[in-house]
Parts: structure tokens; sequence; C-alpha cells
């Protein structure tokens, strides 16, 4: 993997008559907005320019870039650790002083970390160099983008319709949900109805061979159940006793048939028109049906669950969190109509990682992306938020549609199974 370049922020490039110490807020000039990866990033204080070096406040974007930091009041100095380990990344400022330590050694800075208001600005050139964010900055708008380095993260991908084309992806992915099952408008789990059903082999390619080659790349394979409610199927099953112990029963016995190793639903469309907390009780009872189930057969369990600030009310993600090994959030479909081609308003997935992560642990959560509405810059966003947010990882809707640009921002966010 190519790890993201390093960008120095210069001092010239803030030249202009800036001079001493001018807050954002200043009459002189406009405010300095800072973007994290394409996406606005909160500060605890404004950032300020000191004889043309941009310094920030330290602990909001240390913790936006998952770097634990530490303050000492006795010397005044804080502490940034990046990693574990012999690996780690450490790093000490003291107020006041042009000189920081980067792993024991000593740095000279240009400007002195100061305390502001209560905050610690720091220098952000130097902070982007010691932790290899890159840097860029706008003199027309005032605009600091930065870039979040190369993160290991785990990445699920759909497999799917038409999926075959990116077959050589799934070596680098940590799972792989094929969608070869549903369940139908009878409210009964099928392999062969339309769109999701078990494909037909090919010479030697076979759904036998494509799971059993995911699991010796250490790429756990799941079985993908996708409902929708469109006709109120899956209302029926997950309401109805009997439907829903035939439902979970057929999904056990075809995953362990075919050597899955885990099942997915993708069971959308719940809340919109029926009663919400009948809905979420009956799904939360389904779910936990095959949880148990699930478990005595040693297959893990993962959900595709609409987002908190959707439509779809159906979904109790704190139960959900409990019983289920993974969450994936679909956070798409926030526009009217075909949202094909139409990246996703990022302060709407923003929103809906939040409301999650009231919910349940951010170790459960993995941010869904539909690869066909977003483009390369719309997927460096949402890698970053998912990054901002310390997520388990991303998924991806789906296998077969993804741009080779696209690829290049997925690889340089992201550090894939090797």
């Amino acid at each position: 993997m190519k790890k993201i370049g390093k960008l120095l922020l210069a001092a010239t490039l803030l030249a202009g008559g800036i001079a001493g110490i001018q807050p954002s807020h200043s009459s002189a000039a406009a405010p300095v907005q800072i973007l994290l990866d394409g996406y606005p990033l909160a500060f605890s204080g404004d950032p300020i320019i000191v004889s043309g070096t941009t310094l920030v406040p330290f602990r909001s974007i240390s913790e936006a870039l998952g770097i634990s930091v530490t303050w000492n009041q006795a010397t005044k100095s804080i502490s940034a650790v990046k990693g574990e380990g012999a690996k780690a990344l450490r790093v000490e400022l003291t107020l006041d002083s042009s000189t920081a330590k980067v792993n024991n050694n000593s740095v000279t800075l240009a400007v002195a970390p100061r305390s502001v208001n209560g905050n610690t600005l720091i220098p952000l050139s130097f902070f982007s160099q010691q932790f290899g964010a890159g840097v860029a900055w706008d003199q027309a708008t005032r605009t600091v983008s930065i870039t979040s380095p190369q993160k290991r993260m785990y990445t699920l991908g759909f497999y799917a319709i038409s999926s075959y084309s990116e077959v050589a992806v799934i070596p680098s992915l940590d799972a792989v949900a094929f969608g070869w099952s549903r369940i139908d408008k009878n409210g009964q789990f099928t392999q062969t109805g339309d769109d999701y059903k078990l494909p037909q082999a090919a010479g030697d390619v076979t759904p036998d061979s494509l799971v059993k080659e995911a699991a010796n790349d250490r790429t756990l394979p799941y079985l993908m159940v996708y409902a929708g409610d469109a006709q109120g199927e899956l209302t029926k099953i997950i309401e109805d006793a009997t439907l829903r112990e035939q439902a979970i029963k057929d999904m056990i016995n075809a995953a362990k048939d075919k050597s899955f190793q885990g099942i997915l639903l993708d069971f959308e469309g719940l809340g919109l028109t029926t009663d919400k907390a009948a809905t979420r009780q009956a799904f939360t009872s389904f779910v936990k049906d095959l949880a148990r189930q699930a478990g005595n057969s040693g297959l893990k369990l993962a959900l595709a669950l609409h987002p908190l600030n959707s439509s779809y009310q159906g979904y109790d993600y704190k139960a959900l969190g409990v019983l289920a090994d993974e969450l994936v959030i679909m956070a798409y479909d926030y526009l009217p109509g075909d949202n094909s081609n139409k990246p996703q308003p990022a302060d709407k997935v923003d929103e809906a990682i939040r409301l999650a992560l009231k919910e349940t642990s951010k170790n459960k959560l993995i941010l869904g992306m539909n690869l066909n509405s977003e483009d390369q810059t719309s997927v460096k966003t949402l890698v970053g938020l998912a990054k901002r947010h310390d997520l388990k990882g991303i998924a991806l809707w789906r296998l077969g549609i993804i741009k080779n640009e696209e690829w290049t921002s997925l690889k340089q966010g992201v550090e894939f199974k090797k």
C-alpha cells in the first residue's frame, strides 16, 4: 500500500500581511476552516496564525485521528501516542518551548505551543509531519484541508448481482457476504428467487468453490439473506412464529450445507407503515432466535440495518447490537428518487454514525457505502468518517460496480488485509 504523502504547510502560503497572533474571528480576516477528509472538523477553540504558522487545538485534531493524548499539569506538557508497542510514535510538546520530543529525539518547532482560552495550540504543519497526515492550504477560502493517514480497518464486501468481475478482490477483504438467498413474497427462505439466488456453475467456478476459496484466503464467507417489505413479506415472517421458525431452520441448513461461516441478514423496509414499537420487538425476537441457533452451529451473525435517521424505524440498534457480531449501517438513499451517481450527504452519514454510537459499541459498527452513489471524492470523506469515529470498519456495496478511481481512494484511506 502506498502511504499518504506528507505535505508541509509552508509559512509562505500564509504570507500577505498576516503578522503576529490573529484569532480566526478577527475582523481583519475570515475564520480559518479545518476540513478532515473533506468534512468539517469541530474544534474546541479557534485556530490562530502566529508569524505565518497555523496553530490548532491539539486535542481536537488528535482525537479525530485516533491519537491518544495526555496532559501533564506539572510540566505543562502534552503527549501524544500513535500505535502500540515498539512501532508506536510518541510525541511530547511543552507550552512555550520551541523544542519537541519525537521518540526521545529533539525536534525544533517554528512556533512554540501555547495555551489560548484553556486549549493547547500546536503548529499544524509539525503535527501533520509527525503523524503522517497530508495538509493543504487554500488562501482564498482560508481553509486547511487534512487527509488522514492510511489505517488498517476491517473490510466487508458484498458479492451479489454481477460481482464476478471483481472476484480477485476477495482475498484482500476480511469478510464477504454472498447475496445468494432471500425471503420471498410468501415469507419463505429461498435460494432460487429473483436476483438473490444461488448462481449456476460456470466451468470450474461454482458457489462452493467461491466460498471455499474465500475461507482459504482467511476471508470470512457470509450467506447473505435479503428481504424487503414491499408486499409485507418481511413483516409476515417476523410476526408469524411458524414462518419464523421454518425460515431460521432453512437459513442455518443452507449456510452449513455450503460451508459458510456466518449469516448476514439484509432485511430492509421495516417500520415505515407498521407500528414502530411492535415491529422493532418482532424483528429483535427473530434475530434473538436466529442468533441462538447460529451460535449453536458455530456461525457468526451480522445485520445490515437502515440508519436511525432514516424513514425506517423498525430496528432496535441497542438490542440488536447485543445479539449480533456486526451491524452494518446502510447510511445511504437519503436523497429523493433514484440515488444512483448522487453522493450521499456527509452530514446525514455523520449523524447516522453518531446515533448508532449512542446505542451500541463502535467495535460492532461497520459503515456501509453504496458505491453506486459515490465517487472518488465522496468515498474519501466516508472512509474518513468511519476512521474519525473509530468504527470497526467499512462495508462495500457491491463488488462489480466499484470504479478504479474509487478503489484508489479506498486504498489511500484503508489498509486492507494482506
